[in-house]
């Protein structure tokens, strides 16, 4: 393992280490929008933590809201792999809930029972383990779990800048979310010029030709041949219209349905979510896989008793086919689909594919999603 380098805020020192702490801080927010890896950016953030303070080594656990769960977002001298398919909350880590709703720096010396998931301890060392939050104006977004070698406490100076580090990662998740949210916006405006559009060029003609259609008289040659242009013009502006983008694209994640599949399945043992026929998922419709797996299990959860979910991945006739089906439907009337879903065939539209859901046989419901691979 490479050790950090022991940073000593003393008065001769300290107003060097604020400058340089601020230079970083200004070069991590600019960042924020260049960088097209979360995990690179945050793994710059546990560096700076590590560089700025004593501690050697460093893990951001952040709430990742594509894949809607916390995970291991960056590290520094650990590496990140040992962290995937493993599930952490705050119910699991109380030392975690405690900095977040103290909003506090907290100090774990050796020999202190850690309150930490099992799967973590073996990576720790004997020394101090420093817990610093990662939240803004009361929204909680993760932690930042840092060790080092020896059990003296960390001076004010380290403290506020680990406190401060915090600050800054939560800006920057918040930063990325007003983005998301800018681009959500960007494509309602979208559709709302798609419905103008459409009303204004197709349904006009529309109209026109409708009301000839409708006198009582005789139309000519040249009538006909006039309605006939209108219907080819409002069937081109309607092709034109419809070549635009309908809805949300899935934000590229950081994962595989398979693994997604095998983190549902241990989150949720009571689900019986398993793995049924195992194609591979084209690279490029990983994110939309994900995101109707993670619905269909969201309903089945809301509106069933499932005690069965099976995952099946085929190619059929040149297109990749998904079903997850679920058992324990109840008796009364199922809600169509939830507003995930809608958004999820929206963006299946784009990729040329279909989802269809409903009740396959009585007490069993399928979603099912289907994408010839030509198009995707």
């Amino acid at each position: 393992m490479v050790e950090g380098p022991a940073v000593t805020l003393d008065d001769d020192h300290a107003p060097a280490v604020r400058i340089a702490a601020l230079e970083m801080f200004v070069d991590l927010l600019a960042r924020v929008e260049e960088d097209g890896s979360s995990d690179a950016f945050y793994g710059r953030l546990c560096e700076a933590a590590c560089e700025l303070t004593s501690m050697d080594r460093a893990v951001i656990f952040r709430y990742d809201e594509a894949q809607r769960r916390v995970r291991a977002a960056g590290t520094h001298n650990l590496p990140l792999e040992v962290f995937a398919g493993v599930h952490f909350t705050v119910e699991s880590a109380p030392i975690a809930r405690q900095a977040l709703l103290e909003d506090r720096v907290l100090e774990i010396p050796e020999g202190t029972e850690l309150e930490l998931p099992e799967q973590y301890r073996d990576l720790l060392r004997g020394g101090l383990l420093v817990c610093t939050p990662i939240a803004a104006s009361g929204r909680w977004t993760g932690v930042i779990l840092s060790d080092r070698a020896g059990t003296a406490p960390l001076s004010d100076a380290e403290r506020y800048l680990l406190w401060t580090i915090g600050k800054v990662a939560a800006l920057a998740t918040h930063a990325r979310i007003a983005t998301r949210n800018q681009e959500l916006a960007h494509q309602l405006q979208e559709r709302i010029d798609l419905a103008r559009e459409i009303h204004d060029g197709v349904i006009q003609r529309l109209f026109g030709v409708s009301m000839a259609f409708s006198a009582d008289q005789d139309l000519s040659a040249e009538a006909r041949g006039r309605i006939g242009e209108e219907l080819n013009g409002a069937l081109q502006d309607l092709r034109r219209a419809l070549g635009r983008p309908l809805g949300r694209t899935s934000r590229p994640t950081q994962t595989t349905l398979r693994a997604e599949v095998a983190r549902l399945a241990d989150q949720h043992p009571e689900l019986g979510i398993a793995l049924a026929a195992g194609e591979e998922v084209p690279a490029q419709l990983e994110p939309l896989a994900q995101s109707v797996l993670i619905e269909a299990i969201r309903n089945a959860r809301k509106h069933a008793d499932p005690t069965v979910v099976e995952v099946t991945l085929q190619r059929l006739d040149r297109a990749f086919v998904m079903e997850i089906c679920n058992d324990g439907v109840h008796g009364q009337p199922r809600p169509a689909s939830g507003m995930g879903l809608r958004l999820a065939a929206l963006e299946a539209i784009q990729a040329g594919g279909i989802i269809e859901f409903g009740e396959r046989e009585p007490g069993t419901w399928r979603v099912r999603l289907a994408v010839p691979l030509d198009r995707a």
